[in-house]
């Protein structure tokens, strides 16, 4: 899904003004280690800017400061989660008082996109066929017209 160009211009002056909470799990996230989902920061989805965001896993997370207990902040976060999940994307908030551990939260999101990027994975292969030997050969395959695919 594409971004508005006034949300990616947000998003890029979000980029510059990153709270500490965000500025410190930021120097944690964007380590790119083998195994671990990359992570981008104040990253443009339709009309919003996500925190963190890792594509792979399809997972969105949000810092709160203490604005989001705030007027109609609460309500207006339930609506953009709402949006972002029916568009597939999951929503972790962290208040930002409570990222006193930042390499423990770093580690903890980390795993969580790992576990989830591995759940993500499609079911069948790029070039259309089964991974299962046996759907191959068309033996459990309900559709399968009984002529083996190569």
């Amino acid at each position: 899904m594409r971004a508005l160009t006034t949300t990616i211009n947000k998003a890029r002056q979000l980029r510059r003004a990153m709270s500490v909470p965000e500025q410190q799990l930021w120097r944690r996230l964007r380590e790119r280690r083998p195994g671990t989902p990359a992570f981008r920061r104040q990253h443009p989805l339709g009309p919003y800017v996500l925190d963190f965001y890792c594509a792979k896993a399809r997972l969105a997370i949000e810092i709160d400061g203490v604005s989001h207990d705030m007027g109609a902040r609460p309500y207006r976060d339930l609506h953009r989660d709402a949006w972002l999940k029916k568009r597939g994307v999951k929503v972790v908030r962290i208040a930002a008082r409570e990222l006193t551990r930042i390499d423990e939260a770093a580690d903890a999101i980390a795993r969580m996109a790992a576990e989830m990027a591995f759940d993500a994975r499609p079911l069948h292969r790029p070039d259309g066929r089964s991974p299962s030997p046996a759907l191959r050969a068309g033996e459990d395959d309900p559709s399968s017209t009984g002529a083996s695919t190569p």
